[in-house]
């Protein structure tokens, strides 16, 4: 394979490429006296989200999600369009004042089509732009919020989702219970012509809610997923794929695909489809690449023996399809026949976290990317064989700030069975032979992983934790994604098992190493990662001096009552029923945080969203009791945040969240002292200068 590990920090255009090089080679000056990175500057950090390139290749679309100013509003991040001119490398706001999602070239208009919701409207609606500038049109507005969209080749026909109109309560009280799961309107698709004035949307005729919507190539099939109901758990593990005559609007056959999907796409001679789905009903991942009839049956997976990850793909000849995919913390760009033979490598990097890709038919790609230096940007391949070149440069502050250092470390498990891959940030400024303060960041899932991209969010300590002297650890433990198969299968049904001890491992791996201080390891993450701080911080409290816990699990027994998943848990994660025996039931409360209290010596700070249907917040009550009640002695507090789900959204609470974590971690992590009194409840949010 062609694995070109080339920069990808260059911009096109003669003048243009000469100046943003300079630019960038200033960018990686050491400088002198420079600052650090602070919740400030995350706070104000703006990532590119997507991207969109014309079929002539002369513009990108993109989006940018701009934060809030926690000072001012609470609110969520907003997602302003951008357009980029590849001929003369400018690049012009289009829309900043409401937010742009699924952006797309309408087919054979020249325009950017997107959804938002602008002044007057009362739901969220189908726009276009022009892409030599002009105001915003509305295409197409409906009685509830568009939630998806696909165009036609024909570029008037598009088919969409909204949910159903929820019923109404008849009753006489202005008060209204909430009945819980009931009520809930299903996802339906429609189609319709936005050529025509007054046109009457016409509804697909399946049943259940439908997700995904893809045109066959010449218009006259849809692909249609759907899953029985509305719920998360259906959502996720039991949407079918089914294919409509477009004329008829009948179904005309069905794919017998099992397990959690992702991505639909068409062969160029509407023969075939391939999915990005699960190898099975158990793949805790849609991953891998299947490809089926358009006449039904069962889908067939390919390059089983693929050591990563699919996260995206595209059939772009007759017989090959072009994909991103993950391998470990490296990703890559490339091709590979339907039959699984002929597999290519265009573009592999070790340096760069991928992100969503565009490709038109003359194959100029674009694509957003990370790396240890940047968070998302866009970037550019005039084809395949060609080095990618950046060509957005956001957050400016980023010019006056040091880094610490970031490496991918690999480690042996201490059964033996696998080489353990992660990151490692060091302090800046860091002197090698000197052992600091680690702090270990646990991603969710477990079916996740982090990449050698950019590692620091209001949640994820990363470059602000090592602007103060710490060194910063994410591992992929077992069960992560981007390792294959048996890699992701290895966690099942050992919940807290193996896959946390591999955690340790890389603890102990840092320790050999003279970097880590063994009496100084703290560890934080959030849902399965706030599992593994609730699991640290007392089942393994003894290797941890302090622990920030977001979002977690602390007793799976409660956990299986209370989540919106639980068919999702049963089938890719404890691959068990715990009802089936006395020992199952045991079994569950042993893998749970609350039934190790009594080992309990770590500080913990437990914070939760107060509206988390995935973790209930009781989860973290429960953990906060029991240390109250039978170790009083440990230093724990609890903080909820109101209006806020599995994970927060907006800008006031993501500010909070992170002084909050760097604050517990300066008083029990820094100082290695376990016993030092609580911080004062209130955040230590600094008044703004």
């Amino acid at each position: 394979m062609n694995k070109q590990n080339k920069p990808i920090d260059f911009v096109p255009g003669s003048a243009r490429a000469m100046l943003s090089f300079v630019l960038f080679l200033f960018l990686l000056l050491p400088a002198a006296a420079q600052e650090v990175v602070t919740p400030e500057h995350i706070a104000k950090m703006e990532t590119v989200t997507s991207s969109a390139i014309s079929e002539d290749g002369r513009h990108i679309a993109y989006t940018v999600s701009v934060p809030a100013d926690p000072y001012v509003e609470n609110a969520p991040n907003r997602s302003h369009l951008y357009v980029f001119n590849v001929t003369d490398g400018t690049t012009r706001p289009y829309l900043t004042s409401v937010s742009a999602a699924s952006i797309q070239f309408r087919p054979g208009t020249g325009t950017v089509s997107f959804l938002g919701q602008r002044p007057g409207d009362s739901t969220r609606s189908l726009y276009e732009i022009p892409v030599d500038g002009g105001e915003a049109v509305k295409l197409l507005s409906f009685d509830r919020n568009i939630l998806s969209y696909t165009w036609h080749h024909d570029g008037n026909h598009v088919a969409f989702t909204a949910f159903d109109a929820a019923e109404r309560s008849t009753s006489p009280l202005s008060y209204r219970a909430e009945v819980f799961e009931e009520n809930q309107p299903h996802r339906r698709g429609f189609i319709t012509n936005v050529a025509r004035e007054g046109h009457t949307p016409h509804q697909i005729q399946i049943e259940g809610s439908i997700y995904m919507i893809e045109w066959s190539p010449n218009g006259s099939q849809l692909a249609v997923s759907a899953a029985p109901t509305p719920t998360v758990d259906d959502s996720y593990m039991f949407q079918q794929v089914f294919i409509v005559d477009y004329r008829t609007r009948e179904v005309t056959a069905e794919v017998n695909n099992e397990g959690k999907i992702g991505q639909m796409v068409w062969s160029p001679d509407g023969e075939r489809l391939a999915l990005r789905a699960g190898a099975d009903i158990h793949d805790p991942i849609d991953g891998r690449i299947l490809i089926v009839s358009a006449r039904g049956g069962a889908p067939q997976i390919i390059d089983r023996d693929f050591e990563g990850k699919y996260e995206q793909i595209m059939w772009t000849e007759p017989d090959r399809i072009l994909f991103r995919a993950s391998e470990s913390t490296a990703s890559a760009l490339g091709s590979i026949r339907f039959n699984g033979s002929d597999k290519r490598t265009y573009f592999f990097t070790e340096e760069h976290a991928m992100g969503s890709f565009s490709r038109n038919s003359s194959g100029e790609i674009s694509f957003v990317a990370s790396s240890p230096a940047h968070p998302n940007e866009l970037f550019y391949m005039a084809d395949s064989s060609t080095a990618p070149q950046r060509l957005t440069y956001n957050n400016t502050w980023l010019n006056g700030v040091e880094l610490g250092r970031q490496e991918v470390v690999s480690y042996e498990a201490r059964d033996g069975a696998f080489t353990i891959d992660g990151m490692l940030i060091y302090p800046v400024g860091y002197e090698d032979g000197t052992r600091v303060p680690v702090i270990v960041v646990v991603h969710g899932g477990p079916e996740a992983h982090y990449s050698n991209g950019w590692l620091t969010a209001y949640s994820m300590p990363g470059q602000m934790a090592a602007a103060m002297g710490y060194a910063v650890f994410y591992p992929n433990y077992r069960g992560s994604t981007g390792r294959g198969i048996e890699f992701i299968y290895s966690s099942q049904a050992d919940l807290a098992g193996k896959e946390f001890d591999d955690v340790v491992d890389g603890v102990d791996y840092l320790i050999e190493r003279g970097i880590a201080d063994p009496d100084r390891i703290g560890v934080t993450g959030g849902s399965y990662g706030g599992y593994a701080s609730a699991w640290m911080s007392t089942y393994y409290s003894d290797r941890f001096a302090a622990a920030v816990m977001f979002v977690g699990i602390s007793n799976n027994l409660s956990k299986w009552g209370t989540s919106d998943i639980p068919e999702e848990l049963y089938l890719v994660h404890s691959r068990h029923r715990m009802w089936q025996s006395d020992a199952r039931w045991m079994d569950y409360l042993k893998r749970s945080p609350i039934y190790w209290v009594n080992r309990a010596q770590t500080p913990i700070l437990i914070m939760h969203g107060s509206n988390d249907t995935r973790v209930h917040p009781a989860q973290s009550l429960e953990l906060y009791r029991h240390l109250k009640v039978r170790k009083p002695e440990v230093p724990a507090r609890l903080v909820f945040y109101p209006g806020e789900g599995h994970g927060n959204s907006r800008a006031m609470a993501k500010l909070d969240y992170n002084y909050r974590m760097l604050q517990w971690f300066d008083t029990y992590l820094m100082t290695g002292d376990r016993t030092a009194e609580l911080p004062h409840w209130d955040a230590p949010v600094p008044e703004r200068e």
